[in-house]
């Protein structure tokens, strides 16, 4: 019998905060993992203007890219073995997708089926503030099975950088599926606090 090969969706959305996915994808390179990616196309627009990656850049860093429009690809079927997927960044249209089932275009597409083979789809959802409508749709898809994962930084780690913040956050994604990246800075228990000044 052969082992089942590690695979994980990336699907990029059109949301600010491209650099997660990209990250994501940079840190699973040479892991062992084949990362399958999937980018909208407001995904290439936001990349353009947050970043200075070009869309090629992106899709050298994944062992393989499928159009969104391509809902025949293999990450379309519960047949085709995957960890799950991480949409990273997820805007609340494709979260709205996933939650209702209403499934265009390849990224909603296999979320719904990972979800439906019971396998872990995290949601890196990017929208502030929410309002009821929003909320609705994190439930629904809560529901359905998939972890919705505000990309909020973790100040316990006192990050010196964006790059540091962003890092803790694609590390405790990992998490999520048993693959540590040695990304995250754990918690071991309190700091030590400076002791207060006696009154004078």
């Amino acid at each position: 019998m052969q082992p089942l090969q590690k695979r994980l969706i990336v699907g990029i959305s059109g949301a600010s905060g491209a650099v997660y996915g990209v990250r994501l994808l940079e840190v699973l390179k040479d892991s062992g993992i084949q990362t399958h990616l999937v980018m909208s196309r407001a995904a290439r627009i936001t990349l353009a203007t947050e970043t200075s990656y070009k869309v090629s850049d992106v899709e050298r860093l994944a062992a393989v890219v499928h159009s969104n429009e391509d809902i025949g690809a293999a990450c379309a079927s519960g047949s085709f073995h995957t960890l799950g997927m991480v949409i990273a960044p997820c805007s609340v249209k494709t979260m709205s997708e996933i939650a209702t089932g209403v499934t265009g275009h390849l990224i909603s597409r296999a979320a719904d089926v990972a979800l439906k083979e019971r396998r872990r789809v995290v949601l890196l959802l990017r929208e502030t503030p929410l309002h009821l409508g929003h909320i609705r749709s994190m439930a629904a898809v809560t529901e359905a099975g998939a972890v919705v994962f505000p990309p909020v930084p973790a100040f316990y780690a006192r990050p010196a950088s964006l790059e540091e913040m962003v890092d803790h956050t694609i590390g405790r994604v990992l998490d999520l599926f048993d693959i540590d990246a040695g990304l995250v800075r754990r918690w071991t228990g309190e700091r030590s606090r400076p002791k207060a000044k006696a009154d004078e």
